[in-house]
């Protein structure tokens, strides 16, 4: 079972698509989505689909992370494919995975799940979260659950 809402976020390193290693603390507003495997039909629509929110994201002050066991070499070409301009973090080893709980599929992939996390601790969880409208889903929840506001 996944972490829950007011669980302490995890700190976690590890590698992004450019091979650059990144810290994370959560103390800022973050999303941190699992997903299968980069360039799976779920997965592409997921990513497009943050992608595509990405501004509006950077207006709320809100960074985005996508987390799955492929490696730098696999995510740096999904990311170039899709045009993807935010971090995917490799998690080959499934460290992340375990520090937040995320459950493997028979397959050894992740279960889609989704994190929201602010101030250091986890605001809200996402299980078998369906790709298709996710992204603007967790945004809009975010906005009336008073977690982040948009400029005017």
């Amino acid at each position: 079972m996944p972490l829950t809402a007011g669980d302490d976020a995890p700190t976690v390193t590890a590698p992004t698509q450019d091979g650059e290693a990144v810290t994370l603390e959560f103390d800022e507003p973050t999303v941190v989505y699992f997903y299968p495997k980069d360039d799976t039909p779920g997965c592409t629509i997921e990513a497009n689909q943050f992608q595509r929110e990405r501004e509006t994201y950077q207006d709320a002050g809100v960074d985005v992370y996508g987390v799955s066991i492929d490696d730098v070499d696999s995510h740096q070409s999904f990311c170039e494919q899709e045009g993807l301009e935010f971090d995917l973090l490799a998690d080959p080893d499934a460290e992340i995975a375990d520090a937040f709980d995320v459950d493997l599929r028979d397959s050894g992939v992740t279960k889609r799940t989704t994190f929201f996390l602010a101030d250091g601790e986890v605001q809200t969880v996402y299980e078998n979260v369906d790709p298709d409208g996710h992204a603007r889903d967790v945004l809009l929840e975010a906005i009336d659950d008073g977690l982040v506001t948009l400029p005017e």
